[in-house]
């Protein structure tokens, strides 16, 4: 069944470099800190987020994708696919919705964004979360070699063979590919229709561009990234969540964790990367506590 998405508003703004879309599910008018859900990527959209919906009935739920992404414009200028650009997309966001107070989900490279944001801007950031997030490539890289060598023997010998020819492209090597992702990006078997919209809308170009021709190589412009040092400076109060599977590996999320001053760490058994598809009545709860503390 399709996925139905039930949005009080959406439209498109203006920020900088292009129109970017919002949806809002949920009560505009509520009393509760309104949400906004920075999706993954780069240049994925908003649209695996779905589960995150399950809190509009408490909080508005605003959910956007950035430029080149999704629903947004898609200019491919490369001169726009750094952090402190994608930064000022919340900004037009907050300031054109009139958002004074909010809380902050990033997932993946949306966690990227949302601790920048949380470090550099901090007034009104009430809550952030950071769900698997990518905040060291060299950590990331680290961590997914680990996963890489856990693959059966076979898929590891045709990831090998294809990037030793440069066919990263190929069927056979995205067969193999797809076995990671079962493993430590979805355990969710079949993937659900929104997760699969999501993965349909992918902007290669900036995907590559920004990362690289897949999860175990980064050439792009995050291949240098570290947000480390910036963690110490988050005021907002902080929950970094991560699935037992996930290639945004555990010790690493915890390691982050630590680096936060006001932070929780909280685990999911059996999930990976979507803790809160594999694991959504868990992880939304969860998220519920955090956001109602």
């Amino acid at each position: 069944m399709k996925t139905q998405w039930n949005f009080s508003e959406q439209g498109t703004i203006e920020s900088h470099g292009g129109k970017i879309w919002f949806g809002i599910s949920g009560n505009q008018d509520s009393p509760e800190t309104p949400l906004i859900v920075i999706h993954g990527g780069p240049g994925m959209s908003h649209h695996y987020l779905y589960p995150l919906s399950d809190l509009a009935d408490k909080r508005p739920v605003i959910f956007y994708d950035q430029l080149d992404a999704g629903l947004s414009e898609w200019p491919n200028n490369p001169e726009n696919w750094h952090v402190s650009r994608f930064l000022l997309e919340v900004d037009d966001l907050r300031e054109s919705l009139d958002l004074q107070r909010v809380a902050i989900f990033g997932n993946s490279w949306g966690g990227t964004i949302a601790a920048a944001y949380a470090a550099r801007v901090p007034v009104g950031v009430e809550k952030l979360v950071l769900s698997s997030p990518l905040l060291n490539t060299d950590m990331w890289l680290r961590d997914n070699k680990v996963h890489r060598e856990h693959l059966p023997e076979e898929a590891l010998r045709v990831m090998r063979k294809c990037e030793e020819a440069g066919q990263e492209s190929s069927p056979e090597y995205q067969d193999s590919v797809d076995i990671f992702y079962a493993r430590h990006f979805c355990r969710v078997t079949p993937w659900p229709d929104y997760v699969i919209d999501t993965m349909n809308s992918l902007n290669e170009t900036c995907y590559a561009g920004m990362w690289g021709p897949n999860e175990f190589t980064c050439n792009g412009l995050l291949r240098n990234y570290d947000g480390l040092a910036e963690l110490e400076t988050i005021q907002a109060p902080t929950l970094v969540t991560c699935g037992e599977f996930d290639e945004a590996a555990p010790a690493s999320c915890k390691a982050f964790a630590k680096l936060i001053p006001d932070a929780r760490y909280v685990e999911f058994e059996d999930a990976s990367h979507l803790t809160f598809v594999e694991s959504r009545g868990k992880y939304i709860k969860t998220l519920r506590q955090f956001l109602a503390d």
